[in-house]
């Protein structure tokens, strides 16, 4: 889920939880003493870590400019903390010392668990409901639900959702044209079919597809199969090995691949010898970047009923003062406003999360890269990793776990012994 080359990849007590109540005229009180400003009077500094790189964080800069032009009383300090496991590691180290904490960040809600249940966090809602800072309602802010619900936890909102993106199926239309793939896969069984039809018709030269991320794979696997990624997950029965082994099965036969050392198919797409893969929506421009005029590629929604939910959401810390709080969450509604989102999206790949955004003409209309026109298609059913208590620990010990029976695989060894490991390892991070 996060970027590395190509895509540019515990707590103490903290302060009392703002509290949930909202009044309906717009003086909503974050708790019983503290109220929601209903406008910034004075200077008022927002201290923001995050972890954008490149055109991401250029595009970040020149959004936060534009806010400060049109709110001269807030300042934004943005600080770059790193790639994503340095900005986790940030977080979870200053967690102890909460005063040193900025005002938001960007992060996944599972990072923050802890941090929740510590009381560390500010609850969202009555700033959303607050018709000064926010919009009125959650309704009112027109966010996709979806994202929204992801940047919740224990049913709490304590984020909102900023750079989002999808798992997507990347395809080169010439190799389809060349080897006779009249119809774009749209199930698993149609993706091993095409997979097939394609190595077999390349001589064994072209492999048919691969999956960007590992844990991705199992986990939209499972729930594509009625599963929850839960800790009642059981690794080594019957719903997993048949998820597992679709994947094991093809890489034994060869018209399936992982992104190995690569660490992503983006490479091996562009020098045509893999005719397509599954990875994040917010990767194309890379693809594009790769491919050049070699040939034509599209994109399309991900084979199966789900499409993996991913990156993070902008949160907030207790410490800060009522005014910061305030003028934090005005440059929050800032930045996922619809025309924040329609430049954001087109600058950096990234999907809308406001439907007015997704819907715009603007938006749509993008030839720089394929996913606008196809993207309400999509986003018909998205699934996140449950927040919950060492999801994150378990979701990111699938790499490991799928590599080595991937790896067993390869060799044409009999994965069940892998699969057992496997499943003392998944356990293990669930129970940590």
């Amino acid at each position: 889920m996060k970027f590395t080359k190509k895509l540019a990849m515990a707590a103490v007590a903290g302060l009392a939880l703002i509290g949930t109540a909202a009044c309906s005229n717009g003086s909503n009180s974050s708790s019983s003493s503290e109220k929601i400003p209903s406008k910034i009077t004075k200077k008022t500094n927002v201290v923001f870590w995050h972890g954008m790189v490149g055109v991401q964080q250029s595009t970040l800069k020149e959004l936060t400019k534009e806010f400060e032009k049109e709110n001269p009383k807030i300042t934004v300090k943005l600080e770059n903390q790193g790639a994503y496991n340095d900005l986790q590691a940030k977080i979870n180290s200053t967690l102890q010392s909460p005063n040193n904490l900025p005002t938001i960040t960007q992060a996944y809600p599972d990072w923050l668990w802890n941090a929740a249940q510590n009381k560390m966090l500010v609850n969202l809602t009555p700033y959303i409901n607050n018709k000064n800072v926010g919009w009125g309602s959650a309704k009112a802010s027109d966010l996709r639900t979806e994202l929204l619900d992801g940047a919740k936890i224990k049913g709490t909102q304590y984020g909102i959702p900023f750079n989002k993106s999808i798992e997507t199926l990347t395809y080169n239309k010439d190799m389809f044209k060349k080897y006779g793939i009249k119809k774009v896969p749209t199930t698993m069984d149609e993706l091993k079919q095409v997979s097939e039809t394609i190595y077999k018709k390349s001589n064994h030269k072209v492999v048919g597809a691969g999956f960007d991320s590992l844990p991705n794979y199992y986990v939209i696997g499972m729930k594509n199969n009625g599963v929850d990624f839960t800790n009642k997950i059981n690794f080594s029965g019957s719903t997993s090995k048949k998820v597992i082994n679709y994947y094991a099965d093809g890489i034994k036969k060869g018209y399936f691949r992982v992104a190995g050392s690569e660490h992503y198919l983006s490479g091996p797409f562009a020098n045509e010898k893999v005719a397509m893969f599954i990875g994040t929506s917010a990767g194309e421009g890379f693809v594009k970047q790769g491919v050049g005029d070699k040939f034509t590629y599209d994109v399309a929604p991900r084979p199966g009923k789900y499409t993996m939910e991913q990156g993070t959401d902008i949160y907030m810390f207790n410490h800060a003062t009522a005014e910061q709080k305030a003028a934090a969450f005005k440059y929050i509604k800032f930045l996922v406003s619809k025309s924040s989102q329609i430049k954001w999206a087109n600058a950096t790949g990234y999907i809308p999360v406001n439907n007015a955004a997704i819907d715009s003409e603007e938006y749509k209309s993008n030839k720089d890269i394929k996913l606008p026109a196809k993207l309400e298609d999509s986003m018909k059913n998205l699934y996140s990793v449950p927040v919950a208590k060492n999801s994150n620990a378990a979701f990111s010990q699938l790499s490991n776990i799928m590599q080595t029976i991937l790896a067993a695989a390869q060799k044409n060894q009999n994965v069940n012994n892998a699969i057992n490991t496997g499943k003392s390892k998944f356990d293990a991070a669930w129970k940590q």
